[in-house]
């Protein structure tokens, strides 16, 4: 009886405690994490359409002048496969969708000479030590430090080059940059953007470059191209941000060793600056003097030069022994970029021609994926027939 009683009286104590009897908690476990793999994936779909009225051709849109591509790029990554040795590799398809029946007659790119292919754009292996990268295998090569053989974004794929790279940055506010390329799949109209043929036989081109930063605003880059029983590159840019304007020089020669051959030497500048809080403007000039090669990307049809416009693309033969001027502009305006740019060019390698052209350019982003351009070209060289040419270019390319 008493120990019955005894336990009503625990009983009711624990039920008239109140908070003072805190509630015993189910055990949680923490979850196991997961390691990341360590690899990255993105690819971009591409359409591209261009069409042109000059030289043999009847009127844009036509399909006689008519060129177009459709292409999908995957790319995959990991900085590190095993031991730190990285990994990237780049699928590009290509074809035309069948446009080539009713809308046009030719393409951009193509892969292997058919209509629709494929090809390995980038494949390549990095490992660093320290302050020092390589990179070996196919891949992009950037122009701000290789002016004389880079990657162009003008076209369906950018090109690409087999090759072996170093960067270094031991030195303060200084990248070294060295590098043995050999092969390159030209980017051209039409062009098989999956054959890569050798730049100078077995002995490829050797460059160094260096970029110096140790000035504020003033940024000194000088790039030097060794290719065996060819030729000898040296080139030089400086770019000074003077508050109100930014001003850039530069200039340098090609020497060719064989002999009959012209070697080149160029010089440009440029002056740039932001009108109004919205206007970028700029005014450039360029000098090529009389000789066989003039200024040139071995994997490509533009130039390191600050007066390229969209003929420069189309005709890169143009960019020998002359003088050009280009006043450039372009706001962020219209839910995108709005730009327009006027060039006169004294161009002597053709019996003393004056070509003028004119390009209005706009490009805007819809939902942060898809990118959209349209180019419109105007070109009148004084001296050929048809004396005028005019180019519209459209591209849509959705990033994912």
């Amino acid at each position: 009886m008493k120990k019955t009683l005894l336990l009503s009286v625990v009983a009711s104590g624990l039920l008239f405690a109140g908070g003072d009897i805190a509630p015993i908690e189910p055990a949680v476990v923490a979850p196991v994490p997961v390691a990341e793999s360590g690899w990255k994936f993105s690819g971009q779909a591409v359409v591209y359409y261009e069409t042109n009225d000059g030289w043999g051709f009847n009127d844009v849109f036509d399909q006689d002048s008519s060129v177009a591509n459709a292409g999908i790029q995957l790319t995959a990554t990991n900085d590190n496969l095993v031991g730190g040795v990285g990994f990237g590799v780049q699928l590009n398809g290509i074809g035309t969708l069948g446009l080539e029946e009713d809308v046009v007659s030719g393409v951009m790119q193509s892969a292997n000479g058919d209509l629709n292919g494929g090809y390995i754009s980038q494949l390549y292996l990095t490992y660093g030590i320290n302050n020092t990268s390589f990179k070996v295998g196919r891949q992009e090569l950037p122009k701000a430090l290789s002016p004389f053989a880079f990657s162009e974004d003008w076209n369906v794929f950018k090109n690409t080059f087999n090759a072996a790279l170093v960067v270094n940055t031991d030195i303060p506010n200084t990248t070294l940059v060295g590098a043995w390329v050999r092969d390159a799949n030209h980017n051209h109209y039409g062009t098989n953007i999956g054959d890569f043929d050798k730049l100078n036989g077995n002995d490829g081109i050797w460059m160094l470059t260096a970029q110096n930063k140790s000035i504020d605003n003033l940024t000194l880059t000088g790039s030097f191209y060794y290719a065996n029983d060819y030729a000898n590159i040296l080139w030089a840019d400086a770019g000074y941000n003077a508050g109100i304007v930014n001003i850039a020089l530069q200039g340098g020669a090609v020497w060719f060793d064989a002999s009959g051959t012209t070697d080149t030497k160029a010089f440009g500048a440029k002056v740039s600056s932001k009108l109004f809080d919205k206007v970028n403007a700029s005014l450039a000039y360029s000098y090529i003097n009389d000789s066989n090669a003039g200024i040139f990307n071995v994997g490509g049809n533009s130039s390191v030069l600050y007066t390229d416009m969209l003929s420069d693309e189309q005709y890169p033969f143009q960019r020998r022994y002359n003088n050009k001027f280009v006043v450039r502009a372009d706001a962020d305006v219209l839910g995108g970029n709005l730009g327009a740019a006027y060039s006169y060019e004294d161009a002597k390698y053709s019996t003393n021609e004056t070509i003028k052209e004119f390009n209005l350019y706009y490009s805007t982003k819809i939902a942060n994926n898809m990118d959209l351009s349209a180019t419109y070209g105007y070109l009148e060289p004084n001296s050929m027939s048809p004396d005028t040419l005019n180019t519209i270019r459209l591209i849509g390319r959705y990033n994912f």
